[in-house]
């Protein structure tokens, strides 16, 4: 401070501004004080543009945490809204009605969107992108223990093939003595008795929601609204091949690397093989 008042003619430029001598020396203060930040500045935008702008200030604080710095999330907060960083903003929800138990199976899930170990339930459903005329239907089952996609199939066409493949895909994961309950909505694709062999031959439990209530199966609606917001309309696909490369790429740092705060701030598959869980 010594420093500007001998480089400077400080009363004459507080004259000719019209500010009091105690606010202009404030206010050198606060630039010297905000400099302090600069290092933690740089690693919040790393950490930001490292995630695609996917991360808000909550799970920016995890991850800096993890990194042996301790720092308040308040801090974080404020620092980003002064750098204007600001994660992308996920879709509203959407009401739906209390809806009827389906004839094919009981809702036994029951929303109960947790587990205790992994394989133990199971949730799917599909989802629809558009590509110019073009479509491309995502089937995914997740592992409600630690939000995992299992396995995952996509089509151009929204076939029974499709979920048949995605399911076999994910039974192959399972050890010998696991039988997770897997739970849906009532489309047709779990109706069918196909679908419900697939199932009894490996001794797995159906659970479907009740009709037209997307909250009985809500993980996977998440899951479907965080993939959309996160990858799908931050960017612009020439090709479904180029989406499906895309979708390849998301699935995996969802599960490898994007973490969650419930799972302690670690990622699905890291929670997952943690050497203890308890």
């Amino acid at each position: 401070m010594a420093g500007l008042r001998h480089r400077f003619p400080v009363e004459g430029l507080l004259k000719v501004a019209g500010l009091a001598r105690s606010t202009f020396y404030y206010h050198c203060k606060a630039s010297l004080v905000a400099d302090k930040h600069a290092p933690l500045k740089a690693r919040i935008r790393s950490l930001f543009e490292l995630h695609k702008g996917r991360y808000g200030y909550r799970r920016i604080t995890s991850a800096i945490r993890r990194l042996g710095i301790v720092v308040n999330h308040k801090t974080v907060q404020r620092l980003m809204q002064l750098m204007e960083l600001k994660c992308l903003v996920r879709p509203k929800k959407y009401r739906a009605f209390r809806g009827t138990v389906g004839r094919i199976a009981p809702n036994v899930l029951q929303r109960q969107f947790d587990a205790d170990a992994p394989n133990r339930k199971w949730v799917t459903d599909i989802t629809e992108f558009r590509v110019g005329e073009s479509k491309l239907y995502l089937s995914p089952v997740l592992d409600l223990y630690n939000g995992e996609i299992v396995a995952y199939e996509t089509a151009t066409r929204p076939a029974f093939a499709m979920v048949a493949g995605m399911m076999r895909k994910a039974m192959r994961k399972l050890k010998h003595d696991d039988r997770p309950m897997v739970h849906s909505d009532q489309g047709w694709h779990y109706q069918m008795s196909a679908y419900q062999a697939l199932l009894a031959r490996r001794g797995l439990t159906q659970s479907m929601s009740r009709k037209g209530n997307c909250h009985d199966n809500a993980t996977m609606e998440s899951f479907f609204g965080t993939l959309k917001s996160e990858f799908f309309y931050p960017n612009r696909f020439e090709s479904i091949e180029a989406l499906q490369a895309g979708i390849k790429d998301y699935i995996h740092y969802y599960n490898h690397h994007r973490i969650k705060l419930k799972l302690k701030g670690l990622s699905p598959v890291m929670y997952r093989t943690q050497p203890s869980r308890h």
